[in-house]
């Protein structure tokens, strides 16, 4: 699509030139009709010859025509008998402004009836036939053969007994005979064109009701297409405020979509029938006013500087004077001006495409669609201004045209996204390369602390460089190194004073004594930096778990199983007491979680407590299900009847890196078990806790949210 884009202007004008010439070849093909045409001569129809049942007709041609007199059917059939012919006939479709009558023209607001004759043939004659009815202005009533068929609005004689209402309808008759007399009366004086501006089509009943439907759903389909793209691309920028090229694409899109209501099948009068008239006209006009401005605030977000700064100005003026006059004006004036509104409209569109020939032959990507598309939509804005106007054959393709300049916007703007989002792939691909890079040092940096122990004072100065360089890398990386910075100068600085202690040969007799301190500070930091590099993943979501739904007892038998040895060759009794909850089968505790990480939790509070229990002691795991905001919890208790931990403490103990050290016990710990426990436990949703009188011994509680509460058996 690029390289079709980029053209010298030659394939510009070449492109322009084609699209004109295909725009034109087809208005002629529509405008002409199909077969000739047949049309009615001093208010008689000759319609012998057709087949209407298959075949509908527009009833075009002269009518009777009876100024400023409301006729009935009887009213004509005397008035025929007592004055013979009708001498006033009227083209239709046509508006009766301008009409010479006794040496004067007509104005656009009165009333009339008007009068047709129609010679069916023997085949339409036993057929349901069907008139399809258009808008008409802007009040009438039609007679079949004496029957009233349809009356839309209320007809008057004057402004205030009559009631304006526009609506397209289909009614149904069987003709009893082979002629069929039509009398319409009609009344306007709220729009400056009066009279049946629209073509009146008869035929099979079955023929018009399908060519209605389809006209309707053709005109829901646009109306539809063009709301949804609307409300798309006004959510694009609640979403995204700093292009404003969205915005005013969709109210653009949305705005069309709403005038689509009112044209066509005119769908919005038969949802609301009683919607008032005057409103609909002032809304279908304030929004064709609306969509030259919006459309050029539209064209200079997607194409920036290509709009002056006076011809913005311009159309500010020009778009709120006219939305004014219609906000404050009746229809029976502004409809005057809907010739100089079009002029506006069109004056818009050709200056933006002066501006995209400029833009095409620059070569700027989008650039040539839009001023094809915009041909098209040219094209058919001005059909419909000429249609409305009473100029033009082809009907009301303004809403295709629209559509079709609407897709093609979409697509522009799926572009630009595309594009940006390409880019943000790019761009995030690239760090992802980066940061896979920083990971992979991160865990040969653990290698290089363990190999180079004797080294340590030399790789602490590195890692701060390290550090310094990668302070904007992962979080994890950052914690892992604060954590070794802090807890490993003190046993670095320690076994370097040994080491110094031993080439200086300050007590040789101790260096026994010196070397085995540094083996033990060397273990020391070995487990420390395992544990710290553990808690840092844990802390910063880089460990996975692999979660399940687990059977709590069965769970808590395996636990017991595995530790028991151990617990017990430290001389303590092992105790698991969960015969209650085992006991009442029915609600036997399910947790999601993975079991292995819940394991090694669990045995660090298992060791915690084998720390601080001389021999002799207790080590208790109690298994309790609770219900809390009718919720069900799974508790686990770790007891130990161990030296206590002081109640002002209890909230410290799981902070990292804190220790309790009891005087003359001389128990040393890194202060990370508890730690570890507790971020493993919140990532299953959980909480831990601790209690403990300070004097004799301490629980700490593990609680679970349980996802199913199974029976057993």
């Amino acid at each position: 699509m690029r390289e079709i884009l980029r053209v010298g202007s030659r394939k510009v004008w070449l492109y322009i030139i084609a699209a004109v010439i295909g725009l034109v070849t087809g208005y002629v093909v529509l405008s002409s009709p199909d077969s000739p045409r047949l049309q009615s001569e001093e208010g008689i129809l000759d319609l012998t010859q057709a087949q209407l049942s298959t075949n509908p007709q527009k009833l075009t041609g002269k009518w009777a025509f009876y100024w400023q007199e409301l006729l009935s059917p009887e009213d004509m059939r005397v008035r025929s008998a007592r004055e013979g012919n009708q001498d006033h006939w009227i083209n239709i479709p046509s508006s009766w402004l301008g009409y010479p009558l006794e040496g004067q023209r007509l104005s656009g607001t009165g009333y009339a009836t008007f009068g047709l004759v129609v010679h069916l043939s023997e085949q339409d004659r036993d057929e349901m036939l069907a008139l399809r009815l258009p808008s008409i202005f802007n009040a009438y009533k039609l007679w079949v053969n004496g029957e009233l068929l349809a009356e839309v609005g209320e007809v008057g004689q004057d402004k205030h007994s009559m009631t304006p209402q526009l609506e397209t309808k289909l009614v149904y008759f069987q003709p009893e005979s082979d002629t069929l007399e039509l009398v319409m009366q009609v009344s306007n004086f709220q729009h400056h064109r009066g009279g049946i501006t629209k073509d009146i089509e008869l035929g099979g009943s079955d023929v018009l009701t399908t060519k209605t439907n389809l006209n309707l759903a053709r005109d829901m389909f646009i109306t539809a297409s063009l709301l949804v793209i609307g409300l798309y691309n006004l959510l694009l920028f609640m979403l995204r405020r700093k292009d404003k090229a969205p915005l005013n694409f969709g109210l653009f899109t949305v705005l069309l979509g709403i005038r689509s209501l009112f044209n066509g099948e005119l769908i919005f009068t038969q949802w609301l029938p009683h919607f008032p008239w005057e409103l609909q006209f002032k809304i279908e006009y304030l929004i064709l006013c609306l969509s030259g401005y919006i459309i050029t605030m539209y064209f200079d977000c997607i194409f920036p500087n290509y709009v002056s700064r006076w011809f913005r100005l311009g159309t500010r003026i020009v778009t709120g004077a006219f939305c004014i006059l219609v906000v404050v004006t009746p229809a029976i004036i502004y409809t005057k001006f809907l010739l100089v509104i079009g002029v506006m409209v069109v004056l818009h569109m050709i200056y933006l495409m002066i501006g995209l020939v400029q833009a095409a032959v620059r070569r700027m990507e989008g650039a040539l669609i839009f001023l094809l598309v915009s041909v098209v939509t040219l094209v058919t804005v001005v059909n419909d201004f000429l249609y409305f106007n009473g100029w033009s054959l082809v009907g009301n393709t303004s809403p295709l045209g629209l559509l079709i300049f609407t897709i093609a916007q979409l697509i522009l703007l799926s572009s630009r996204s595309t594009r940006t989002a390409s880019n943000e792939e790019r761009i995030t691909r690239e760090l992802q390369y980066v940061n896979d890079k920083l990971i992979e040092m991160n865990m040969n940096l653990e290698q290089t602390v363990q190999e180079r122990t004797q080294a340590l004072s030399t790789v602490h100065d590195d890692l701060q460089t390290s550090y310094d360089r990668l302070l904007h890398s992962e979080q994890g990386r950052k914690k892992l190194l604060a954590y070794i910075t802090h807890d490993l100068r003190m046993p670095l600085s320690s076994m370097l004073g040994y080491v110094e202690a031993i080439q200086d040969r300050v007590k040789p007799e101790r260096n026994e004594q010196y070397l085995k301190y540094i083996r033990e500070n060397t273990i020391r930091i070995n487990r420390m930096i395992e544990e710290l590099s553990f808690l840092s993943h844990l802390e910063t979501g880089q460990v996975s778990y692999r979660m399940e739904p687990v059977q709590m007892i069965p769970f808590l038998h395996g636990f017991f199983e595995q530790y028991e040895l151990v617990v017990r060759d430290a001389g303590l009794d092992f105790i698991l007491d969960i015969g209650d909850t085992e006991d009442r089968r029915s609600i036997l505790p399910v947790v999601e979680m993975d079991a292995k990480r819940i394991e090694q939790a669990l045995f660090n509070l298992v060791s915690n407590a084998m720390k601080f229990t001389s021999s002799g002691g207790l080590v208790r795991i109690a298994l309790v299900v609770e219900v809390m905001n009718h919720a069900r919890y799974a508790t686990i208790s770790i007891q130990d009847s161990g030296m206590g931990i002081p109640p002002d403490q209890l909230e410290q103990i799981f902070e990292r890196n804190y220790r309790y050290d009891r005087p003359g016990m001389g128990i040393e710990g890194s202060g990370l078990g508890l730690a570890i426990c507790r971020e493993i436990v919140q990532a299953h949703g959980g909480m831990v806790r601790a209690e403990s009188d300070g004097k004799m011994g301490a629980t700490f509680y593990v609680t679970f949210p349980c996802t199913v509460i199974e029976g057993k058996g």
